[in-house]
């Protein structure tokens, strides 16, 4: 994989950034990192008896299982590979995920959650987010309650050393990972870096996120994938020389 002299901004949260960031220096690349969105911490509510435990993000499960033990009788379910190996990692068997795809939909697509009548289930999640998959449980006959990890906000930072990037031709590539942080960065830059953040090459994880690019007038985007590798795959292809 060769991403030489191409410079790769990364716009996850700071402590999401470096897994990408890594494999774009290992393939020859300069990773740029500038967070468009800051987690901060909330009040967790403790876990009571629910039957499965929905997280729909790795950052959902760091902060929820650094809060509190994980009852043994539970089962958990995850939103995305990145989230079913954080729950590895955290020593959780017999997770419930979908073979592919990183979103509501995939996972209300799995069997294990077509007969859900009458279980209590509880989604750990950012503050805020889509409803669907909650909607879509509680339709199914499942007591369906939300346990707010984390929320997301717009970070204070200084965009002029990236504005100065911009302008010297040394971003090669943008790569956002979630509507809301696309939103954020385009609010940051200001005018004159929207400009730039048009005329450069976009990197999303999901089709969504690539109808919001469209909706702010930055055209048509990459759609790479959720985790880090799928979106360096979709960066290194995205550069290779024309054979």
């Amino acid at each position: 994989m060769n991403l030489r002299g191409r410079g790769i901004l990364i716009t996850r949260p700071r402590e999401q950034a470096q897994g990408l960031a890594n494999l774009v220096e290992a393939a020859g690349g300069r990773a740029i990192l500038f967070p468009a969105i800051e987690i901060q911490e909330v009040p967790l509510r403790k876990l009571a008896e629910f039957d499965l435990a929905i997280f729909v993000s790795p950052t959902a499960v760091k902060r929820a299982l650094a809060a509190m033990k994980w009852p043994q009788r539970a089962q958990a379910a995850a939103l995305g590979r990145g989230t079913q190996r954080e729950l590895e990692r955290h020593g959780i068997k017999g997770i419930i995920a979908p073979d592919s795809g990183a979103d509501s939909e995939a996972l209300l697509a799995v069997p294990q959650l077509q007969r859900v009548a009458g279980r209590r289930i509880v989604i750990l999640r950012g503050e805020g987010g889509r409803s669907l998959l909650g909607d879509t449980l509680a339709a199914r006959g499942a007591r369906v309650e939300y346990a707010e990890c984390y929320r997301r906000v717009r970070p204070q930072s200084d965009s002029a050393s990236l504005l100065t990037a911009f302008a010297k031709g040394a971003v090669h590539a943008v790569t956002v990972s979630s509507a809301e942080g696309l939103e954020n960065l385009f609010e940051m830059l200001g005018a004159a870096g929207r400009e730039h953040l048009r005329k450069t090459p976009l990197f999303v994880p999901h089709p969504r996120v690539a109808a919001e690019a469209r909706r702010l007038g930055l055209g048509e985007a990459n759609v790479g994938g959720a985790s880090d590798e799928e979106m360096l795959e979709r960066l290194v292809a995205y550069f290779r020389p024309a054979e």
